[in-house]
């Protein structure tokens, strides 16, 4: 039996339009240019990998050649033509596999073999797989060909990589882009298949199936074989999950009910177990974000679309979205970017994970000193703002903006803290990243529907003690402290010369922001920001104010140059100075 064994990718490849998953718009096209007899010389097939280009190539190839076609546009399989595709000795297809015939003499030898014209059939088909891997020269040697070929060549380009395509190629070809297939749609064809095969899956099994698959059909089959040959054609969710190391839904269920009840030692003892399982804490924590947006996006029906796993799955989601509120979610987002940006920096990364986990329980805490299950918490709360006066509770949250809630709110989450001075606007917070290596992606903007200040920055403005100021000041105010600031710092050169060119402006009442030119003033902006608040806090008497720093989209300006600098230019551009200076031995005092 071994000796017929056949992988399912290979078994049931396409070989029909109907059978092709998850491109019907783009399959409808080409049956429809074929019936319609309106063929292009040059297709491009684009689109990730396993998503079906070649093969719909070959039936494409197939089909046009065809004496008997059905009428919804099929080939019969009984011709002369069809029965020579099938059985591979066809001589009007021609494949080329350019990831390893990639030279110039490649190129000659195929467009030798454009002269001949076909035996049976009124088309020669060339299909050229990973176009993109020709060199230069070989796409220059085949661009006349491409453009000017016989009246009964047409060619069939399928690629990865369509950027790396030089762009006289794309100029001389329909381009047509393949999808990356759903999960729904994978599943069901897994689920045909499994039961061709005699094989037995659970939803859920073949659900992570898809997902690990990501959106690649042939992927999506070679796991199936992989885990089916592993449970003796019995695929549970549980040999699945054991087979692909996969990291089981169910522990980060167990850790929403921990977060809920704000059981700090919980928490830490899932994260236990998940460790000594041989997972990575990236991976986790990675893992933790993609579950908190999939809880969001399932506390609305508006977004609960954006959820890919199957309805058993999707409706277990809903339902423990309906336990928090959106501002839980947002939060504990928030803090699972932070630990995965921190993450490769961090010299204690166990650490650094349980910090986070520590955080996220506190978040639905009341005061952020008792944990849910009424044992102390070993953080200090994340909110050092002074709660509201009983009095003037029903003022405040009339001003306040009303949340755009998704889920129904926990039955024992806490009313948000506000200051008895005034109520909080809604602030828009940068998240700039603490290494100064690390790519742009790791900064992100946070939208946060609920008041959330910068706690630790409070503290330190005010000592720590919980007292707070919240005076209101003019922009003419903030300006004469951010000039104060300048002046007593002269000594940070490149601090003093960003803050000169970037005066800060307003986002709301206490955030503002300032634009600059590089990453290289975001970095020493960074460094002192700590430096900046404080002086800015105390000499504006609002410990709420926040500074953001964001890079120009605009391009950079004309440099700030220092005296160096400047006498350095000047001596780059003029000899005779730089020869004076080397002379006289000159230099700045």
């Amino acid at each position: 039996m071994s000796e017929n064994y056949i992988v399912s990718a290979r078994k049931y490849r396409p070989a029909t339009f109907a059978t092709v998953v998850g491109q019907k718009a783009l399959t409808h096209t080409l049956k429809t240019a074929i019936m319609s007899d309106r063929l292009a010389h040059a297709y491009l097939f684009c689109g990730p990998r396993g998503v079906g280009k070649t093969s719909c190539a070959r039936i494409f190839a197939k089909t046009i050649n065809c004496q008997h076609r059905t009428p919804d546009g099929e080939a019969c399989n009984q011709c002369e033509s069809c029965q020579s595709f099938n059985e591979q000795r066809s001589y009007n297809i021609v494949e080329l596999d350019a990831a390893s015939n990639n030279s110039v003499e490649d190129i000659r030898n195929l467009t030798d073999q454009v002269r001949i014209p076909p035996q049976v059939g009124r088309y020669k088909v060339f299909i050229i797989d990973e176009v993109h891997m020709l060199s230069t020269a070989a796409f220059n040697a085949f661009l006349k060909t491409l453009e000017e070929p016989p009246e009964y060549a047409i060619f069939i380009l399928a690629t990865t990589e369509k950027q790396k395509v030089i762009p006289t190629i794309l100029s001389r070809c329909q381009i047509y882009d393949f999808a990356r297939i759903t999960v729904p749609d994978i599943v069901a064809q897994l689920q045909y298949i499994g039961a061709q095969e005699g094989i037995t899956a659970e939803p859920a099994a073949l659900n992570v199936i898809a997902q690990k698959a990501d959106g690649a059909m042939r992927d999506a089959l070679s796991i199936f074989d992989q885990v089916a040959a592993s449970s003796q054609g019995n695929i549970t969710y549980q040999s699945t999950i054991d087979n692909l190391n996969v990291l089981d839904y169910d522990y980060y269920f167990r850790l929403d009910e921990a977060f809920l009840a704000g059981d700090v030692n919980q928490s830490l003892l899932i994260y236990k177990e998940i460790r000594d399982k041989g997972f990575d804490s990236l991976f986790f924590i990675n893992g933790l974000a993609n579950h908190m947006r999939d809880l969001m996006v399932a506390g609305s029906p508006a977004t609960a679309s954006l959820l890919e796993m199957n309805q058993d799955v999707a409706q277990r989601y809903v339902k423990q979205a309906a336990k928090f509120s959106p501002r839980f979610f947002y939060r504990a987002m928030d803090l699972c970017n932070e630990c995965d940006i921190n993450y490769r920096t961090t010299s204690n990364k166990q650490f650094l994970v349980e910090l986070t986990l520590i955080k996220i329980c506190q978040i639905l805490s009341p005061d952020g000193q008792q944990t849910g299950n009424g044992s102390s918490s070993p953080v200090k709360s994340i909110k050092t703002a002074a709660p509201a006066a009983p009095a003037s509770a029903p003022q405040a949250s009339s001003s306040a903006p009303a949340p755009q809630a998704t889920a129904a709110p926990a039955p024992n989450a806490a009313p948000e803290q506000k200051t008895a001075s005034t109520s909080h606007k809604p602030v828009t917070s940068y998240i700039p990243s603490m290494s100064r290596n690390a790519p742009e992606p790791q900064r992100v903007m946070i939208s946060e529907v609920a008041p959330v200040v910068n706690e630790p920055a409070v503290a330190m403005a005010t000592g720590g003690d919980g007292t707070t100021n919240h005076s209101p000041f003019t922009a003419e105010e903030l300006i004469a402290a951010w000039n104060d600031y300048i002046a007593k710092n002269s000594h940070e050169k490149v601090v003093i010369n960003t803050m000169r060119t970037s005066l800060p402006q307003r986002i709301d009442d206490d955030t503002y922001q300032i634009v600059v030119e590089s990453e290289v003033q975001v970095n020493f902006i960074e460094n002192s920001k700590s430096k900046i608040l404080k002086f800015l806090r105390k000499a504006l008497k609002n410990d709420f104010f926040a500074l953001n720093v964001v890079v120009s989209q605009a391009g950079p300006k004309a440099a700030t140059m220092t005296k160096r600098e400047l006498v350095n230019d000047f001596a780059n551009r003029n000899q005779n100075l730089k020869q004076l200076i080397t002379d006289f031995k000159l230099a700045l005092a």
